[in-house]
């Protein structure tokens, strides 16, 4: 069966998040829930479904940076919608600046997506959030020379007219857009919402959420959910005072991450499972949270996951043959790879990590320019990749790898933080066992074998 090298590349692009109610992503998606440790955004829906329809609830996620989360959390976007809730879904680093994340900017994110979502619903005024939105430009134009953010003047969300009004999404989006771009602009912004932060949460709450969920409950709908993905980006660079940053947003402000009156799910750093606060993090949160492990391509014990290097096959071979069956796709296995083994290879090498995978798949494709790939390249891409990633790699950590390979864990130390951070240690979840396992790529290398 002919496939297109330029199309399969494209289907291949690492960078690219699968939509669950778009019917060419669906034929790409792969159930990895069964070699995952269960089905976890299940476990998510039905705690809002089912367990708590009619209260708030607040759940964590988390794993590692590419290994999934956003598509299974746009599955989990289409399975709340239908099952008849209205879900404001946002990727918070298009609102915030990663690298300086006060809890004021993300009650200001999230409190624009739902306004912006909620544009055709009248709300009714919202005098006490206007007047914060308006307090804090007219910080920003006084104290910032050149600057000027306008600022909505009526409380009905969506209203864009009448004197250079705009909608209070609009306002809330002029300010955080321009902090996200200017450190100083960010800091003024945070001294004015820091001591208000607990009025702009009951604003938020009152003027807000509490009418958008009346309103949206009388159209039909069961309720309000709010996914904020890509705050498990945000640095761990510490704060003025010394607080590493994520444990400031996620420890020390958890009762404003927490106290919002809707369905909330964040995405949270895999890093703040290793950190001294995280028991008291998991005390401050409802629920312990929810962890996307790497899909296994090998057990505790090193021999292979057949389970899970199957359903990595399939992630790649659904992209070039996204209408056969599973057996079918096997059959033509040859059209794209000069065989099967090497296809298992990619899959081993990439320690189950979905975006490296993909990765490592393109970076072939442009080597080779043809088909079928042939084993020899993707051996000196893995070649390459570990040497690129051995410079960063100090002696220190080479014991801590070596620990890993041999224990299949880690403590909860600094040094081991960064192995998760830096990719270069995973952690598995298969048939009610966990373990750590160095990442794939480094298994050759020479400083892992003294």
């Amino acid at each position: 069966m002919k496939v297109e090298l330029q199309t399969f590349f494209k289907a291949t692009n690492p960078s690219r998040t699968l939509v669950a109610d778009n019917p060419e992503d669906q034929k790409f998606y792969i159930d990895f829930s069964p070699v995952r440790g269960g089905k976890i955004i299940e476990e998510l829906k039905d705690n809002i479904t089912f367990f708590s329809p009619d209260e708030p609830t607040c759940a964590l996620f988390t794993g590692h940076i590419g290994c999934g989360k956003s598509t299974e959390l746009l599955r989990l976007k289409a399975e709340l919608e239908a099952d008849g809730f209205h879900v404001v879904y946002f990727e918070s680093s298009e609102d915030l600046e990663m690298a300086d994340v006060d809890i004021g900017d993300v009650l200001l994110a999230i409190a624009r997506r739902i306004s912006q979502s909620l544009a055709t619903v009248q709300l009714g005024k919202l005098t006490g959030l206007q007047t914060l939105v308006q307090g804090a430009a007219r910080v920003l134009n006084a104290e910032v020379q050149g600057v000027r953010i306008r600022v909505p003047n009526l409380g009905d969300v969506g209203v864009v007219s009448q004197n250079d009004t705009v909608s209070l999404a609009f306002g809330i989006g002029e300010i955080t857009a321009k902090t996200k771009s200017d450190a100083t602009m960010r800091q003024r912004l945070n001294q004015y919402l820091g001591p208000q932060k607990t009025q702009l949460l009951q604003v938020i709450n009152q003027e807000l959420i509490e009418p958008a969920i009346a309103k949206l409950k009388q159209q039909g709908k069961k309720g309000l959910v709010v996914i904020v993905d890509n705050l498990d980006r945000i640095d761990n660079s510490p704060k003025p005072w010394g607080r590493p940053q994520q444990d400031y947003l996620f420890v020390d402000q958890s009762e404003c991450l927490t106290k919002l009156h809707c369905h909330l799910v964040y995405t949270m750093p895999l890093a703040l499972k290793f950190s001294d606060d995280y028991g008291v993090l998991t005390q401050r949160f409802p629920e312990r949270p929810k962890i996307l492990p790497m899909v296994p391509v090998q057990l505790k014990d090193g021999s292979d996951c057949q389970a899970g290097i199957r359903l990595l096959r399939q992630m790649v071979l659904a992209r070039a043959f996204p209408d056969l069956t599973e057996q079918e796709r096997l059959e033509n296995s040859t059209e794209i790879f000069d065989n099967l083994e090497s296809l298992d290879y990619l899959c081993y090498r990439s320690g189950g990590h979905v975006r490296d995978l993909l990765k490592l798949l393109n970076d072939w494709i442009k080597k080779e320019r043809t088909f079928p790939l042939s084993r020899p390249t993707l051996d000196k891409l893995v070649r390459q990749y570990r040497n690129e990633m051995t410079l960063r790699i100090s002696d220190n950590q080479w014991e801590l790898l070596r620990q890993v390979q041999q224990r299949k864990w880690v403590s909860d130390d600094q040094g081991y933080e960064l192995l998760i951070r830096s990719r270069l240690v995973f952690e598995y979840y298969y048939e009610d066992e966990s373990w750590f396992d160095v990442n794939p790529i480094l298994v050759d290398a020479q400083e892992l074998q003294g």
